[in-house]
């Protein structure tokens, strides 16, 4: 440890959400003289056993151990460790307490608690208008894929369309807290009947699910856009959304 000057935890086991199969997430500061230099394989080797370290595309370091649990580790010089107040935008910090691990730079703890309390406001104009915005995007490009015959472009799409959904009902259901990773939890988050929406709208690699999940979208939309006009201000009405449903009736 002499390398590490401090040391944190974050996700799921920070969140009293960790189980047997979470993975485990780190910051690691190293003395600014030590980063060039610093071998991240020695010093993971000495936690466990891994099969496994590469970059992901997020240039964050990922592990698999040999037990198969999953890690993320970010190694970053100790002139940057005011990063983790950059963490408030991304949501709720309920125990930051069990983010502290380890530290002697005499840091860490004003970075971590300024994480604490309310996390960002979710439920504003700008983003509902966003996710309306947003969802009509994904929406039109998929129909047009899926009209198109590239039914595997198609059901990328709704994965978008489906993210831009789940925002929403969560914006009606007051869930907003996973706004950034939508889908965690949905199980317990929504009630059954926003669920059972969501389920509408999921597909397999078929033409004809395909075009039923993007009109069970739309509906949902529809009615989203009727219960969350009394409350935002966003861009899309009822006029466009029908416009929308004769586009993809047209191509039936």
């Amino acid at each position: 440890m002499s390398k590490v000057r401090g040391l944190i935890r974050y996700g799921s086991f920070t969140k009293g959400e960790g189980d047997k199969y979470s993975d485990v997430e780190f910051y690691i500061f190293l003395k600014n003289e030590w980063i060039q230099q610093f071998k991240s394989q020695n010093w993971i080797s000495d936690i466990a056993p891994y099969d496994l370290l590469f970059f992901n595309e997020y240039g964050t370091e990922v592990v698999v151990f040999s037990n198969l649990i999953r890690g993320e580790f970010h190694f970053l010089p100790e002139s940057d460790i005011e990063v983790i107040r950059s963490f408030k935008d991304t949501g709720v910090f309920p125990d930051t307490e069990s983010m502290f691990l380890y530290d002697t730079t005499g840091k860490l703890k004003a970075c971590l608690d300024y994480l604490k309390g309310e996390g960002p406001e979710r439920m504003t104009d700008d983003n509902v208008n966003f996710a309306f915005n947003n969802f009509v995007n994904a929406w039109l490009m998929g129909v047009n894929v899926l009209n198109r015959g590239e039914l595997a472009r198609s059901l990328e799409c709704l994965s978008y369309v489906q993210q831009y959904v789940l925002r929403l009902l969560r914006v009606r259901e007051n869930t907003v807290d996973r706004w950034l990773n939508a889908t965690k939890n949905l199980e317990s988050d929504l009630s059954i009947e926003a669920y059972n929406k969501y389920t509408l709208i999921t597909s397999k690699l078929d033409a004809i699910e395909l075009r039923s999940a993007y009109l069970n979208a739309l509906n949902v939309i529809e009615d989203l856009a009727r219960v969350l006009d009394n409350d935002y201000k966003f861009d899309i009405n009822l006029v466009f959304l029908k416009k929308l449903h004769s586009h993809i009736a047209s191509n039936s």
